[in-house]
């Protein structure tokens, strides 16, 4: 099976998400703070909310999981997953590294990826079977097979319990440079070849729904911590690498 189609209309989804948060950027926009201790504006709900009509319209008999509106046809073989923005502080802080991610998964996989970041016009789209591009280019993952030589990214420790920093702290001890910040953006920089590996956990099916299949479609390799490959049901600990040696090495030394 090709998912062109499915491709084109996540593009299409990404625009209309796009044209929502544009004019919101950088302006006073009330921050209301969710049960979960994350924060939320009304960029984030009219993002999604666009989304949602396209899909309800020329999708409606497939599922829907979005952050801020929840579970629709959940139970469906073919589900969308939307994060309006991923990285919510970072689009606060007029940092322009948040992103808009889009999934789709099929049987519980994720099959189709989009990460666009709507301030610079950067979207790299992966799909299952085809090659993962920024802006309609083809793009490509670095190899680096050694901890010692790779540019490990996180969003930041305070996400990690107790237990899983220090399992980290062993990775980010032997890494040539180790950055903070960027959520999405440094799975898309793994698939661009400028960021070798990425170890994050506590992240919601949304947060990781579509980088797979970009990263993986770049020639990357995305796991959970056990090294499974990513669905539905993942626990939210992921790793991703340019260069599959480094999935065993960072496994290794957070054993």
């Amino acid at each position: 099976m090709t998912y062109e189609r499915d491709l084109a209309l996540a593009i299409r989804l990404a625009d209309a998400a796009g044209s929502a948060i544009r004019p919101y950027f950088r302006q006073r926009i009330e921050v209301e703070v969710k049960s979960d201790r994350s924060p939320v504006t009304q960029a984030d709900r009219d993002a999604e909310q666009a989304i949602r009509r396209i899909l309800e319209a020329e999708r409606p008999g497939e599922g829907i999981i979005g952050e801020e509106f929840g579970t629709s046809n959940g139970d469906a073989e073919r589900v969308w997953v939307i994060d309006p923005i991923d990285g919510t502080r970072s689009f606060i802080a007029g940092r322009p590294i948040f992103g808009t991610l889009i999934a789709l998964l099929e049987g519980g996989r994720p099959v189709v990826g989009i990460i666009d970041q709507p301030i610079g016009r950067d979207r790299w789209a992966g799909a299952v079977g085809m090659a993962t591009t920024l802006n309609g280019n083809p793009v490509r993952v670095r190899q680096c097979g050694a901890i010692a030589r790779a540019l490990v990214a996180t969003s930041g420790p305070q996400y990690f319990s107790d237990d899983a920093r220090a399992r980290f702290a062993r990775v980010a001890m032997s890494a040539a440079q180790l950055i903070y910040g960027g959520d999405c953006y440094n799975y898309a920089l793994v698939a661009s070849g400028h960021v070798d590996l990425v170890i994050e956990t506590g992240l919601k099916l949304h947060d990781f729904a579509a980088l797979a299949p970009v990263v993986e479609g770049a020639g990357g390799v995305m796991t959970d911590w056990d090294g499974r490959p990513l669905d539905q049901a993942s626990n939210g600990s992921v790793i991703a690498a340019g260069d599959a040696r480094l999935i065993d090495a960072a496994r290794a030394a957070m054993a």
